[in-house]
């Protein structure tokens, strides 16, 4: 009999029975569950099981937390059900049936980011790091940057635009590749497709405003024009130009026998999407991502950009819950792209370690509650590292006074961080080490906003929590 055997066993029992599960996997600390009925599972049961810390449902997965050993419980939930696992793709599309279309028109916009989100995060590292080697004048009684006192210095900062423009300028690529990546089409073909969008041969997109109309390239058809307008750093076009580019492959392997598909799907898919990009989806794409980012800017900017702020830093939380989050990441990129900065994400980052600080008081008021620290402490420190879902489903969202208080701490960070006009270079580490990615001279103001995050939502906790009676529990 294994150590996971009888827990195994009355997991199966409480969700519902084999019956009732469609698939199962697992990732790093938690078993992933689609269910049939999900109004079968028994979460009070499950939840009092010695393995199990806790238990959410989210993007149409019902998820068990279970820790470092999750694998071995896998193994042996398997053997005792009987059932065979599958990978987290076929989870993910089995939990997609069970959505609305807003769901899941959010789940396939977090999977086309997902993949970006490392480099995205490493780009604005190094703008970071060179803001504060290039634009700070700390030497010289404050008249010099380190890159004017030093040729090393001067080329460690030439040196590292060369990934920060792989990163920003040429964005389009990483989109349409990773379009054609999530939609199963030639991965190649995305990439081919992004190259057209950002080519040196075209008009560089920021340079096209202060560019007269009759100098803007173009190619001429001698029946049409069309301008040879770049689209660096845009993210609406390159999501664009990428779905048109599937759909087209998927209409022409239908239409085109199979013994010459090789050649003639990838030439009609791609010759059409590029005509398609530059004549009507890239201009298209770009005037709503300037709108989006100009109405996001006015509000963060107005003078009631404080209620603006306060809304979004309360509500951004249950915005995860919802999967409709992930239409930021869009937004902060285009902000980037038109303002070279970021005001929405640090308040996405205060967020983050609002709900940790809860958290951390409910680490304080269970202190002596061996079980319940075995989800609190790692679902802070994994909070406070950027990763939100284990506080919030595994505890804040549980006892419900933790979330709130977290919203509250969250909103009133988020108002401070807008009114000192904090800009981050880029989405970074949405926790404690998100001021790497601040702009340099906000970076004292965003590390008062961070204690604000820390500190009320702390200090609420603890006061509702011992109201409650939570600090006795034992």
């Amino acid at each position: 009999m294994g150590k996971f055997t009888e827990d195994s066993r009355k997991l199966l029992e409480y969700i519902g029975g084999k019956e009732n599960i469609q698939a199962v996997t697992h990732c790093v600390t938690r078993m992933r569950f689609v269910l049939h009925d999900q109004s079968k599972a028994d979460v009070e049961k499950i939840e009092a099981l010695p393995s199990v810390k806790g238990s959410f449902t989210q993007a149409g997965q019902f998820q068990v937390i279970i820790g470092n050993d999750v694998a071995d419980f896998y193994n042996e939930f398997s053997a005792i059900s009987g059932i065979e696992g599958v990978s987290k793709d076929k989870v993910k599309s089995e939990a997609k049936a069970q959505q609305n279309p807003l769901q899941r028109a959010m789940t396939n916009l977090a999977e086309i980011f997902a993949p970006l989100i490392p480099a995205i995060v490493v780009g604005g590292l190094i703008l970071g790091f060179r803001n504060i080697i290039g634009e700070i004048n700390f030497l010289e009684n404050g008249t010099m940057t380190l890159a004017e006192s030093s040729q090393f210095w001067q080329g460690t900062f030439d040196f590292l635009w060369l990934i920060g423009e792989a990163i920003f300028h040429f964005l389009p690529v990483g989109i349409t590749w990773s379009v054609t990546r999530k939609m199963g089409t030639t991965q190649i073909l995305g990439i081919v497709l992004g190259l057209t969008l950002v080519s040196p041969q075209l008009l560089n997109a920021y340079g096209v405003a202060e560019t007269a109309a009759a100098d803007i390239p173009f190619w001429d058809f001698g029946f049409f024009r069309m301008e040879m307008i770049g689209y660096q750093a845009q993210v609406l076009p390159a999501i664009f130009a990428g779905f048109t580019l599937v759909y087209l492959e998927k209409f022409f392997k239908k239409i085109i026998p199979t013994v010459v598909q090789m050649i003639f799907v990838p030439f009609f898919s791609l010759i059409l999407a590029v005509i398609v990009a530059h004549a009507i989806l890239g201009p298209i794409g770009w005037v709503i991502g300037s709108w989006i980012g100009n109405i996001v800017y006015a509000g963060l900017t107005s003078a009631f950009s404080w209620l603006f702020s306060a809304v979004f830093g309360f509500l951004y939380a249950p915005l995860v819950i919802t999967g409709l989050h992930h239409m930021s990441n869009a937004i902060d990129l285009q902000l980037i792209a038109e303002f070279n900065g970021t005001n929405l994400w640090p308040m996405i980052a205060l967020s983050n370690i609002a709900q940790g600080s809860a958290v951390l008081g409910m680490i304080i008021l269970q202190r002596k509650n061996e079980r319940a620290q075995q989800v609190n402490i790692p679902a802070c420190i994994s909070c406070y590292l950027g990763v939100t879902e284990p506080a919030m489903f595994g505890v804040n969202i549980k006892y419900g006074f933790p979330f709130i208080c977290a919203m509250i701490g969250s909103a009133i960070a988020a108002v401070f961080s807008n009114l000192m006009g904090v800009m981050a270079n880029s989405i970074g580490v949405g926790g404690l080490p998100g001021f790497l990615s601040i702009q340099t001279r906000y970076i004292l103001p965003f590390i008062i906003a961070m204690g604000i995050a820390i500190a009320v939502p702390l200090v609420l906790t603890l006061i509702v929590g011992k109201k409650r009676g939570i600090n006795n529990e034992i």
